[in-house]
């Protein structure tokens, strides 16, 4: 089993973060939003997994729960304020393009079921919903790719 970066956030601006305790982080993508979020100027106010969201999942017919990576609050580059709840994704877990094999495809099937019942939650609210993949969350990233770990430990200069 893959070992993701884990860990907990540090928050500078802690006037921002509206969450309970330390963020938490379940990948270096993760990371890297919440260091956006944290030093973004437009950034008003974010918070990491604050929502629990009631779905039916569409393998077992179950209802469960799904709790979104964020909520930000941001304005715009006309200076409307916008809240949006963001879920962060690989491109194999989020497209059905990039999903290979039947298990990735599953993950997309119930991934989807997620965020149609999120849609329906933040428009209740007067928010959007967005899922993020490596693509959004890096600039330089023109297709979005699994990022692969090098077979040999990087040395430094």
């Amino acid at each position: 089993m893959a070992k993701f970066h884990q860990g907990k956030y540090t928050v500078i601006n802690e006037e921002k973060y509206s969450g309970n305790g330390s963020p938490v982080f379940r990948s270096s993508w993760e990371q890297t939003f919440m260091q956006f979020c944290d030093n973004n100027p437009n950034v008003m106010a974010w918070a990491s997994e604050p929502v629990r969201i009631t779905y039916k999942h569409p393998l077992t017919g179950k209802l469960t729960s799904y709790v979104p990576d964020f909520v930000v609050v941001y304005r715009d580059s006309n200076g409307k304020k916008n809240a949006e709840l963001i879920e962060i994704k690989p491109a194999n877990q989020s497209n059905p393009k990039f999903a290979r094999g039947r298990a990735q495809q599953a993950q997309v099937a119930i991934n989807y079921a997620k965020w149609d019942a999120a849609t329906h939650w933040a428009k209740k609210r007067g928010m959007k919903f967005r899922v993020l993949n490596e693509g959004d969350i890096y600039a330089n990233t023109k297709k979005p790719k699994a990022v692969k770990k090098p077979k040999k430990p990087i040395k430094p200069r």
